[in-house]
Parts: structure tokens; C-alpha cells; sequence
């Protein structure tokens, strides 16, 4: 088997995926048409590699290795043929997936994979080639230390591609569940609809931001609340999946009216530094 994985997308996820693949050995090719955005994830990969050393969570040679092995491209011609992995990391807008996936099948991938955290793996799988060997990776944020992967099984994938996942599932030190295909899987499907009421309650003054997360710390012990959770996913993902959700399942996942002003005024959370909190340096401001 090949030992290269490629990435299309260098956002959070993209960059994160392509970061962890790196670490767990793969010769990773991360490809983003934003040549500025790419750098950028570049740079923040070698952050996280630097902090991970400081915490000794990994060696300064372990670090430099995992470095060495990253390969930032702009161009799908760019990356070689037949990686054992290519996985899109795009933003869950179907028609700019279909475009990307298309090019990705184009190299023959062992694996062709979507990050999707919300859209119908069957939908996405409708204009491939080689359905059979595509399912969804659905990754979380951050990707190198949420331990959950999630895998979605489509209709047409093989079982030698539902194996081939859950091997790469192992190798990049995940816990894999294999959910069958339905508009936001399970984890989204069940997160958003407790990070939506929460968003909710808010609108309506049933308590502070702070004191509905802490009500769920507390009282269910999460490790945070769902609107600081909202903050740490993206406030803009919050609304492009609460929107599938709503087409498949009906206004139950209608997006809030607060959401929508937030994600419109370019607070997208703790990657802009404001929304349901400020963030400073990655970290909540208290207070």
C-alpha cells in the first residue's frame, strides 16, 4: 500500500488532518488553491509541532520528521498519482465538494474520503467514478487531540474500503465508530441540535452564555458547554450544517436568528477571536 495521503483544503480541519497524517507517518500532500491560506496553515502546523515538543508530547527530531514529511501544493496536478488516502476538507458547500472530489478521483486514491460533517455521503458519491471506494472521515477539531473518528458508510462503499478506513483510523491513533449514512451522521446530527437550543435559550434570556455552559459541565459533565463548543467548531460550520440539517429533517434545525447575525458579522468564534466569547491567543477570555 501507498504511504501517501493527500489533503485538499488547508482550513482548520484540512490542516489538522494533514498535520496528524504526517505525525503517524504518511508522506502527506496538502493542497489549497489560496496559496496565502496554505502558508498560513503551514505555519500553524509548525506551531503545533513546536508546542507539542514543549509539552513533551513528542521529541524535537519526532517534530522535524513530522515536518519533513508535509508537502504544501496549489494545484491537484501537482500531487503524485494513486496516494493511499486523499481526503476533502473543503467547506460543506456540495457543489465546490463535487468539484474537488471529482479531481481528487482523478489520481485512483486507494481511499477517497470527505471530511463532511453534515452532507449525505450518497449525495456526494452520486457523480463518481468509483463509488465504492468513498466513504466520509469525519474528523474533530482540533484533529490532533479529539481522539473520536468518525467514519460514514455509504450505500455503494465496499467493504475493502469500510476495512481500509478503519485502518487508517488506527494508524492516525483514532477511535473509530462507523455510522451508515444519513444527513449529519450521528455526532452532528446530536451536537447540533443541543448546540442550537442552547443558542436558543440565550436568544430568549433563559440564562448567560456562561452559566448555560456551565449548567452542562456541571450537571451532565461535558467537558464544555455547547456554545463554547459552538465557539471552538466555527460558528459559520455551525450554520452550514444546522442549514443541511434543516433541508433534510425540517425547521427543528433552523438555524437561530443570533447565529446567522454572528456568522454575518464575521464572528466565527475562537479562529476570529469573538463570538458567543472572546478569544485572545486561542485561549477564552474570562469574564
Amino acid at each position: 500500500m501507498s504511504q501517501r495521503f493527500a489533503v485538499a483544503g488547508a482550513g482548520t480541519m484540512g490542516a489538522g488532518i494533514a498535520y496528524v497524517a504526517a505525525g503517524s507517518g504518511y508522506e502527506v500532500t496538502l493542497v489549497e488553491i489560496d496559496e496565502a491560506r496554505g502558508r498560513a496553515a503551514v505555519d500553524g502546523i509548525r506551531d503545533w509541532a513546536r508546542k507539542a515538543v514543549e509539552r513533551g508530547r513528542s521529541t524535537s527530531e519526532e517534530a522535524a520528521a513530522t515536518l519533513e514529511r508535509l508537502r504544501l501544493v496549489t494545484e491537484f496536478t501537482d500531487v503524485d498519482p494513486e496516494p493511499a488516502v486523499f481526503v476533502e476538507a473543503v467547506p460543506e458547500r456540495p457543489e465546490l465538494k463535487h468539484q474537488v472530489l471529482a479531481a481528487a478521483e482523478q489520481l485512483r486514491p486507494e481511499l477517497l474520503a470527505s471530511n463532511t460533517s453534515s452532507i449525505s455521503i450518497d449525495s456526494l458519491a452520486a457523480r463518481l467514478e468509483a463509488p465504492e471506494r468513498f466513504c466520509g472521515l469525519h474528523f474533530f477539531n482540533p484533529v490532533y487531540a479529539m481522539a473520536l473518528l468518525e467514519i460514514v458508510i455509504g450505500d455503494k462503499t465496499s467493504d475493502a474500503s469500510r476495512e481500509a478506513a478503519l485502518a487508517v483510523a488506527r494508524r492516525l491513533g483514532k477511535e473509530p465508530v462507523v455510522v451508515r449514512d444519513s444527513p449529519g451522521f450521528a455526532t452532528s446530527r446530536l451536537g447540533n441540535a443541543l448546540g442550537l437550543e442552547a443558542i436558543r435559550m440565550l436568544e430568549s434570556g433563559v440564562a448567560s452564555a456562561a452559566d448555560i455552559d456551565k449548567a452542562m459541565s456541571l450537571g451532565y459533565r461535558h467537558p464544555m458547554g455547547p456554545l463554547e463548543l459552538s465557539d471552538v467548531v466555527g460558528l459559520d460550520v455551525r450554520l452550514d450544517i444546522a442549514r443541511s440539517l434543516q433541508a433534510a429533517y425540517g425547521d427543528r434545525f433552523e438555524p437561530p436568528r443570533t447565529l446567522i447575525d454572528l456568522v454575518a458579522q464575521g464572528k466565527l468564534g475562537k479562529k476570529s477571536g469573538q463570538g458567543f466569547y472572546t478569544w485572545v491567543d486561542g485561549k477564552k477570555v474570562e469574564g
